[in-house]
C-alpha cells in the first residue's frame, strides 16, 4: 500500500494559481513601431494565432504538471509492507548447565521411565527457552572447564538445539561452579545493569577451576548480576543393593549451602529440584520472579517513492527546456517556419530587368 508521509504538502498545489492571482500584474510598456523592410519575406514563417495558443497551451499543461509531481515528490510517497514483529528489549538471561559426571545418574522419572538428570533437565529448560520471548539468552556448559555454547541471542532456536546436542563429560568429569559464574559475569557486564540474570543449575560440589565459587559470586554482585541457583538431585531412596535394601542419597555431593550463599550474594534464589515436577515448577517461578518483555512489537517496513516522481519532473523540464532553446542554439526558425534570407534585399529588390523596383514607403512598419 502506498502512502504520503507528508500529507499536508498537497496543500501547495494550488500555489501557482494563488500567486497568479493576487500578485500585481507586469506594468506594461508602451511600444513603438518598428520599420523592417523585410516584412514580406518573414510573413510565412510567423505562426499563426491559433498555433501559438495551441504551444502556450501545452506549455502551461507541462510546466502544471512539473509542479504536481513535485508536490508529489514533497508528500514522501512511500510503500507500506506488511507488519513485521520485532522482538522487545527484554533481559539478558544466560544458563550454565553442569555436564559432569554425575549428571549421568538416574534417579528422574520421566514419561514413567527411569532416566539421567541430563535428559530432564533438556527437557524442561527447552519448555523454559522457548517461553522466553524478547530475552537475549546465552547458554554455558561447564564440567572440569567452562565455556560459552551461545553467546546472547534472540534466536531460542539455536540455543534449544545446542543444548539438546549437549553430552556427558563433554566439558570434563569435574565441576567448576565458580568459572562458569565468571564467565556469565564476562558475558553479561556489557549489558544493561538492570537485566542481567544468570540461572546456573549444577548436581554436585565446585571442585575444579581457578576461580572460587563465592569469590565468582561476589564479582557478579558487583557487577548487578542476579543468580538463581538450582541444585539437581533425588532425596534419599532405598534401593535394592548385593546385601538387600540399602538407603541411598544421590545428592550427597550436592553441596547446598554455597548454592544458597550465592544466590542470596547476588539477589537471586535457590531452588531444590528433586523430581521432574519439581524442576519444572522452579522454571516457572523464575518465569514469574523474572517475566518477560510482554507482546511483541510490529514494524511496518516502508520503501520510498519520492524519488520516481521528481525524476519524472526532472526529466520533462529538460523536455520542456529543450523544446523552448533548441531553435535559438541551432540559428533555426520557429517551429513550422523556414529558414530566414538576409542581406539579399535591404532598401528595395532588383526586378526582373535588373532595376530597383518602387518601394512603398510605409512598407514593413510593424506597430
Amino acid at each position: 500500500m502506498i502512502e504520503f508521509q507528508w500529507l499536508w504538502a498537497f496543500v501547495l498545489l494550488p500555489l501557482p494559481l494563488v500567486v497568479r492571482f493576487l500578485a500585481p500584474p507586469a506594468r506594461k510598456t508602451r511600444a513603438g513601431a518598428l520599420r523592417v523592410p523585410f516584412f514580406a519575406e518573414l510573413g510565412p514563417n510567423v505562426a499563426s494565432a491559433g498555433a501559438l495558443r495551441r504551444r502556450s497551451l501545452l506549455k502551461i499543461v507541462t510546466l502544471s504538471l512539473i509542479w504536481a509531481l513535485l508536490v508529489t515528490a514533497a508528500a514522501r510517497p512511500a510503500f507500506v509492507g506488511n507488519p513485521v514483529p520485532i522482538p522487545v528489549e527484554g533481559r539478558d538471561l544466560t544458563l550454565a548447565i553442569d555436564l559432569s559426571g554425575s549428571m549421568a545418574r538416574q534417579d528422574f522419572s520421566h514419561d514413567g521411565q527411569t532416566t539421567d538428570r541430563l535428559s530432564v533437565i533438556k527437557a524442561v529448560a527447552d519448555d523454559f527457552i522457548s517461553r522466553r520471548k524478547g530475552d537475549r539468552i546465552g547458554l554455558i556448559l561447564f564440567g572440569s572447564r567452562a565455556y560459552v555454547q551461545t553467546p546472547l541471542t534472540f534466536d531460542r532456536h539455536v540455543v534449544r538445539q545446542l543444548l539438546d546436542e549437549a553430552t556427558i563429560g563433554l566439558a570434563g568429569p569435574e565441576t567448576a561452579i565458580g568459572d562458569a559464574i565468571g564467565l556469565a559475569v564476562k558475558m553479561l557486564r556489557d549489558r544493561p545493569a538492570d537485566e542481567r540474570v544468570m540461572v546456573l543449575l549444577t548436581d554436585g560440589a565446585s571442585n575444579s577451576g581457578t576461580l572460587d565459587p563465592l569469590q565468582a559470586a561476589e564479582l557478579a554482585r558487583q557487577e548487578h548480576v542476579k543468580i538463581y541457583t538450582i541444585g539437581v538431585g533425588a532425596d534419599s531412596m532405598e534401593v535394592d543393593g548385593t546385601f538387600g535394601k540399602q538407603i541411598v542419597n544421590p545428592s550427597e555431593d550436592l553441596d547446598e549451602e554455597a548454592l544458597t550463599k550465592i544466590a542470596a550474594m547476588t539477589g537471586g534464589r535457590y531452588f531444590r529440584a528433586r523430581d521432574v515436577a519439581g524442576l519444572a515448577q522452579i522454571y516457572s517461578d523464575i518465569d514469574r520472579l523474572e517475566p518477560v518483555a510482554g507482546e511483541p512489537l510490529y514494524l511496518h517496513p516502508t520503501i520510498s517513492l519520492f524519488q520516481w516522481p521528481l525524476g519524472a519532473a526532472l526529466a520533462l523540464s529538460m523536455a520542456l527546456g529543450a523544446a523552448l532553446l533548441w531553435p535559438a542554439a541551432l540559428g533555426l526558425p520557429a517551429r513550422g517556419g523556414k529558414p530566414v534570407a538576409t542581406g539579399n534585399k535591404r532598401a528595395g529588390a532588383k526586378s526582373a530587368t535588373g532595376g530597383d523596383e518602387p518601394r512603398d514607403p510605409f512598407e514593413g512598419v510593424v506597430a
